[in-house]
C-alpha cells in the first residue's frame, strides 16, 4: 500500500467499528476484477484500461460508481484523482459529499492548466473539503480559496493493525544491517529527496536502509554507484512483519522529501508511533506538523544535502537526547495520530453532513408549503377525489 491507501484502509476500518458500512471503489489491473472482503470494509475493483500522468481510467468504473452512489448516504472522495472528477458530473449523484484533500498537484504543470476548470468546479460541488494537517491548510493556494468548508483531520494508524515480529526476524534483521542504521520506508518517487539523502552521504558512512520500489530505483542506484557509497541497502518492497521489524530496530527515521508533492509522509508517521526520533524536511505540510523541530527531531531545509548530513550527525553523536526525541514523537503519536481519533473526526463530519442535507430538505419542504398556503383552507369538491 502507498500512504493514500494506508489513509482510506485506516478509515474503513475505523469507521467500521462504529456502525459506518463501507464500500472502497478502486482500479486494479487485472482481468479478472473482484470485490474483495477487507477488516470490516469491501473493496470494489473496477478494471483500469490505461494510465495518463499516473492517473487511471476505467470505463466501467462508470457504471459501478453509479450503482454504489445510488445507495451510499455519503460520496467520500480522495484528491487528487482527475478520472474521479469526470465519474462524480457524468453520473450526476445528488449526495452529500465529502473530499479528502491530500495534495495540491505539483509536477504536471501543463496538464494542470487543462485540468484546473474542472478540479475548481469539482471542489466548489463538494460539500465538504478535508485536508491532513493545519501546515497545508496554510500554505495551499488552491485550498484557500475554499477556506469556509475545508476541515482539518489529521491521518491516523492503529498500532494493534500492525504484526508483531518474530524474535527470529528481528534476530535476522539485526545480524544483516548492524546495531545501528537510519531507515527510509515509502514509494520511491521523485519528489521523495532520495537523491538527496545519497549526497549527504559523501564523506560518511552511516548505515542506510531504504525499505520500498518505485519509477526511480534503479536511477538511485546508479547515483550510488556514482558517488561510491557503500552503506547503503536497497531493501526493495517487504512483507508487513519486516517493515516493522526495521522500525523496531533503526536508530532513526530520516525522511527527505523536498517538494509539496508530500503532502503529510505516512511512514514518518509509522516512525513516530515506533518511537523513533526523525529528520524530515521544511515544506510546507504535514511532515513538519507530525516531526516538530527539536521535540521530536530535526527539521533541515529541502535539497539541502549539508543540511541533512549534519542533522544525521548531530543524532549519530547524541544518542541521549535522540531516544529523549524517539519518547516525544511517540507521546505525539498517541495524542494526535491514532486511527481511532481519524475515524471518530470522519464519522462526526459525516454525521454533520447528513443532518445539515436533512435540515436542508426540512426547510426545502416549509417553504414549498408556505408558497403553497394552507391547503386545508380550500372548500372541498367531489371532483377533488379524483
Amino acid at each position: 500500500m502507498g500512504g493514500v491507501e494506508q489513509v482510506i484502509h485506516q478509515i474503513a476500518t475505523g469507521a467500521s467499528k462504529q456502525g459506518v458500512h463501507t464500500e472502497v471503489l478502486a482500479l486494479t489491473t487485472n482481468r479478472m476484477p473482484r470485490t474483495i472482503e477487507m477488516n470490516g470494509y469491501k473493496v470494489n475493483r473496477a478494471r483500469m484500461n490505461f494510465q495518463i500522468a499516473s492517473t487511471g481510467f476505467s470505463a466501467s468504473a462508470f457504471l459501478r460508481f453509479s450503482q454504489l452512489a445510488k445507495k451510499a448516504d455519503i460520496i467520500h472522495y480522495h484528491f487528487p484523482w482527475p478520472f474521479m472528477d469526470v465519474v462524480h458530473f457524468a453520473t450526476r449523484v445528488k449526495k452529500p459529499s465529502v473530499v479528502t484533500y491530500h495534495s495540491d498537484i505539483i509536477r504536471q504543470k501543463y496538464l494542470l492548466k487543462l485540468y484546473r476548470p474542472l478540479k475548481r468546479k469539482f471542489l466548489a460541488s463538494v460539500d465538504r473539503i478535508v485536508t491532513t494537517s493545519p501546515n497545508y491548510l496554510k500554505t495551499s493556494n488552491v485550498l484557500e480559496k475554499f477556506s469556509d468548508k475545508v476541515s482539518i483531520i489529521p491521518i491516523g494508524l492503529d498500532k494493534a493493525t500492525y504484526p508483531q515480529p518474530s524474535l527470529e526476524k528481528l534476530q535476522y534483521w539485526r545480524t544483516k544491517l548492524g546495531p545501528k542504521f537510519f531507515l527510509f520506508v515509502g514509494v520511491i518517487r521523485y519528489y521523495k529527496g532520495l537523491h538527496i539523502l545519497l549526497e549527504a552521504m559523501q564523506g560518511v558512512d552511516y548505515p542506510i536502509v531504504i525499505v520500498g520500489a518505485g519509477p526511480i530505483e534503479d536511477e538511485l542506484k546508479a547515483l550510488k554507484k556514482q558517488l561510491g557509497l557503500r552503506n547503503i541497502h536497497f531493501l526493495g518492497q517487504l512483507p508487513d512483519e519486516d517493515k516493522v521489524a526495521l522500525f523496531t530496530l533503526c536508530y532513526g527515521v530520516v525522511f527527505p522529501s523536498h517538494l509539496r508533492s508530500e503532502a503529510f509522509g505516512v511512514s514518518l508517521l509509522e516512525g513516530a508511533m515506533h518511537g523513533k526520533p526523525m529528520i524530515s524536511s521544511e515544506i510546507g505540510t504535514g511532515t513538519t506538523f507530525i516531526n516538530i523541530a527539536d521535540l521530536t527531531g530535526l527539521v533541515v531545509p529541502p535539497s539541502d544535502p549539508t543540511a541533512l548530513q549534519q542533522a544525521m550527525r548531530y543524532l549519530w553523536e547524541h544518542p541521549t537526547e535522540a531516544a529523549e526525541m524517539g519518547q516525544r514523537a511517540a507521546e505525539r503519536y498517541w495524542q494526535h495520530f491514532t486511527a481511532d481519533q481519524m475515524a471518530q473526526s470522519y464519522v462526526d463530519l459525516y454525521g454533520e453532513l447528513l443532518h445539515s442535507r436533512e435540515n436542508l430538505h426540512r426547510h426545502y419542504v416549509d417553504q414549498t408549503l408556505a408558497r403553497c398556503g394552507d391547503l386545508s383552507a380550500l372548500p372541498h369538491r367531489a371532483s377533488d377525489n379524483n
